[in-house]
């Protein structure tokens, strides 16, 4: 989560087609009457969800929309009672900036619902249809509005002097919504807007980290030359996931603005672009497939008629066929700067698409079409000329130098010697497995094991720590563990056994909390998936992992399991947040962040020794996981800054394999990612904060001693403060690790932002020692001035490589 006041490219138009929002006082549903029309499990399950740290017991967490009155007969405007839905209980709307105590699951049954208005989502929103018969949200002819569903509404009237729109939320702290299952149809509005000039979208998604939107079909009018509507329309943020979408028609499919972004298995038919970038940082693409569009991807935009917008577009094991262009982009030896636009792609099909890139006339080719693309690089790249490496005799770990004579500069334009991934990585296609998160749509509710049925209590004090486990050593094959919303406070390790499915209402809180988890000289597991040397299946999903105070001892996620198949063992939409909301005891009344330059280290604002460890016997999927240390308050009025020390953020120590897709990891003291003796991994696209406060207190006085059994860096080269910082991404010991995209941002020096004048703020970002068969693919990083180094000698300098934002590398191959 980013706080730069970055100016980016935003339409001026969104404000011209904002209606004012509606958001009604609370007015109760009728009565809730047993689900008939639907056999999903969700629609069916028994509710008994609620808010631990909340002030009002009759608060409604789930909510269908047909108890509120909505119809989805496909002709009644069903708007009023939608936002009935949503906004009922006094959520939080326009003026509260964030609150994890007005959580709401809004269910939408079979239907289809019509709209005169935008259903605007309230913070903290998980919008759901039906996964067995997947309901339509459709706009009536009367339609009003900037897009059907607004995750991030513009306030009407109201723009920044340069006229860019203020919104409700701020964009890039806008977390924790979900969007899935639905057909979005706006069929019915016109090409265009006469009032406005403007077309509508389907979906408004201003969204940053722990969002995500699954299982979406947008339904436009057929492309054509004057048709301006859009699928999605994202204008900034810093995200985020968004998986198994499909377009048809309209004149853009995807508008798309934000910091960063992970999108995978997204399909367009018949759009004229199918995906128009309009700014990023960096961006991951995975398995696109396009057919007859005009453009598949128009990354040309350029500022000034000069500057490019874009940052870098990443894209593997997709396809761009029947189609006039490919991708066009207006990247040339004389770009400024001189890594923006900045391009990869792997494994990308190009049949019956003449131009698979065209330069910024939409004529010239840079890339010839109609074939397959087995790694095409544009941008800055470093790779080996010689793979010999020095190593003393006992041990790699200790000594292992790259001499600067066998790496290679070049910025290039053409197609290359792609990185290898390792073939436990890939599918039987040869593309890298992928798989969305489950959503049990053959699993009865009757199937569903309830852990307050059970006796846990739930309710943010009260230790349930033995329920929990009881529940879990018991379940049946066929059943799933169910955390209905509330804060389960553990004192123990929770043992996950294998062959176990968990899922949550509305991400229920796991907190650790006691003496147990208080010696960081013997850490324990707050949830330990798996014992060493296990396989079978575990799927883990919709769950928040937190601290009761400190617990500097506390290894959050500990996963041993081994996956039976490939993503058979995972997690998806699962997080690790330590501090910033209610109960957790780390919040702005004990942890203040001080003024810049004021820092000292509070032993009260001390949070987990370690994320998440995937040992040397695991294997996993992660998909869409967050692991955040609080930078800022999220409950209490004010939201303001925060410090707490948190130790590390992911340990990766598996021998593969290990996928990684769409996760961050944020604010820890050592590192935010280490892989340490481990192979076969990949990560797309991985995204890392510094900690704001650091050095003062460093990365060696914030709270945590180097623990050689965890293959801590102990930062023993350093000579300056800057140096002791905690690292975006550490690769030791390891080999076969592949990362498509990599944002690591370093933007304070103890709260003081001068030193992004100089692009100094931190000396280090990349470690890497005895690391071979390395990819780093589209590598941004920003306030560091050393972009890359090998066994602590500088290896890539962001001087050499500027971007509209930080600097990028297209390829950093050992």
């Amino acid at each position: 989560m980013a706080q730069l006041n970055i100016i980016t490219v935003v339409l001026a138009a969104a404000l011209l087609l904002l209606p004012s929002t509606a958001i009604p006082t609370a007015s109760g549903p009728q009565p809730r009457q047993a689900a008939t029309y639907s056999d999903y499990w969700l629609a069916n399950i028994e509710r008994q969800g609620s808010v631990a740290y909340g002030n009002d017991a009759s608060y409604q967490v789930f909510r269908n929309v047909k108890d509120f009155g909505a119809v989805g007969d496909g002709t009644t405007d069903d708007f009023e009672a939608i936002n009935k839905t949503m906004w009922d209980g006094n959520r939080c709307g326009l003026g509260c900036d964030s609150s994890t105590l007005t959580p709401a699951l809004v269910y939408f049954p079979p239907g289809t619902y019509r709209i005169s208005q935008p259903i605007v989502m309230p913070y903290y929103t998980q919008m759901v249809g039906d996964a067995l018969d997947v309901p339509t949200i459709s706009a009536l002819p009367s339609f009003e509005g900037i897009a059907l569903v607004d995750s991030d509404p513009y306030i009407q009237g109201v723009s920044n002097p340069d006229g860019s729109g203020i919104n409700y939320w701020t964009n890039q702290n806008n977390f924790y919504r979900q969007f899935r299952n639905f057909i979005l149809d706006i069929t019915a509005l016109p090409e265009v807007n006469p009032v406005s000039g403007y077309g509508a979208a389907c979906l408004h998604w201003q969204v940053a980290q722990a969002t995500s939107v699954q299982n979406i079909v947008f339904n436009m009018l057929p492309k054509s030359k004057t048709n301006k509507q859009q699928g999605i329309f994202m204008d900034n943020g810093s995200g985020g996931l968004m998986v198994d979408l499909v377009f048809n028609g309209g004149g853009t499919g995807a508008f798309l603005g934000n910091q960063q972004f992970t999108t995978r298995n997204w399909t367009f038919n018949g759009v004229s672009t199918a995906i128009y970038m309009n700014w990023n940082w960096l961006w991951t693409f995975k398995s696109l497939t396009i057919n007859d569009a005009d453009i598949g991807i128009d990354m040309s935009g350029l500022t000034n008629g000069v500057n490019q917008t874009v940052g870098s577009v990443l894209v593997l094991d997709s396809s761009i066929t029947n189609s006039a262009v490919g991708i066009k982009t207006s990247h040339n030896a004389s770009s400024l700067p001189v890594t923006g636009g900045t391009l990869a792609l792997q494994n990308v099909d190009f049949t019956n698409t003449p131009i698979a890139i065209a330069g910024a006339d939409g004529v010239s080719q840079v890339a010839a079409g109609n074939d397959m693309i087995s790694f095409f690089a544009q941008g800055d790249s470093i790779t080996q000329a010689d793979t010999n490496a020095t190593e003393t005799e006992e041990s790699c770990s200790t000594t292992c130098s790259l001499s600067a004579d066998t790496l290679q500069t070049a910025a290039v334009q053409s197609a290359l010697t792609g990185p290898t991934i390792g073939d436990s990585l890939l599918n039987s296609d040869g593309a890298v497995f992928e798989r969305s998160k489950p959503q049990y749509e053959d699993v009865p509710a009757s199937s569903f094991v309830s852990v307050k049925s059970a006796g846990a209590k739930g309710d943010g004090s009260t230790d349930d720590s033995d329920i929990i486990q009881q529940v879990l050593d018991n379940v049946e094959s066929g059943q799933i563990v169910y955390f209905d919303h509330g804060a389960y406070v553990v004192t123990k390790t929770i043992n996950v056994p294998k062959n176990v499915k968990i899922t949550g209402e509305i991400w229920p809180l796991i907190m650790a909390s006691g003496s147990f988890f208080s010696d960081e000289t013997q850490p324990q597991p707050v949830f330990r998936v798996g014992s060493p040397g296990d396989t079978g299946n575990v799927e883990i999903s919709e769950l928040v992992f937190e601290t009761l105070g400190t617990a500097p001892g506390a290894i959050m996620i500990e996963w041993n399991l081994a996956g039976e198949t490939p993503g058979s063992a995972g997690m998806w939409d699962a997080h690790v947040r330590i501090g910033s909301t209610a109960g957790t005891k780390l919040q702005q009344d004990t942890c203040l962040g001080a003024t810049a330059d004021t820092q000292t280290f509070n032993a009260n604002c001390v949070g987990s020794f370690l994320m998440l460890h995937v040992t040397q016997t695991a294997s996993a999927y992660f998909e869409n996981t967050w692991f955040w240390t609080a930078d800022h308050e999220l409950d209490l009025a004010g939201h303001n800054k925060t410090n707490i020390y948190n130790g590390r953020g992911v340990l990766i120590e598996s021998q593969g394999p290990v996928w990684l897709y769409g996760t961050s990891s944020e604010h820890s003291q050592f590192y935010n990612y280490q892989v340490s003796n481990a192979k076969d991994i990949f990560m797309a696209l991985i995204q890392t904060e510094t900690p704001y406060m650091q050095s003062a207190p460093d990365a060696l006085s914030g709270g945590f001693t180097p623990n050689l059994a965890y293959s801590d860096p102990e930062f023993a080269d350093c000579s300056t403060e800057t140096c002791k910082k905690a690292w975006g991404l550490r690769v030791i010991d390891s080999s076969d690790v592949t990362v498509w995209g990599a944002g690591l941002y370093s933007f304070f020096e103890n709260y003081n932002q001068d030193c992004l004048l100089t692009e100094s703020c931190q000396e280090n970002i990349v470690d890497l020692q005895c690391a071979t068969n390395v990819g780093l693919i589209g590598l941004t990083t920003k306030g560091t001035t050393n972009m890359v180094t090998i066994d602590g000698q500088p290896a890539a300098l962001q001087q050499d490589h500027k971007n509209s934002f930080g600097s990028t590398l297209v390829l950093f191959e050992v």
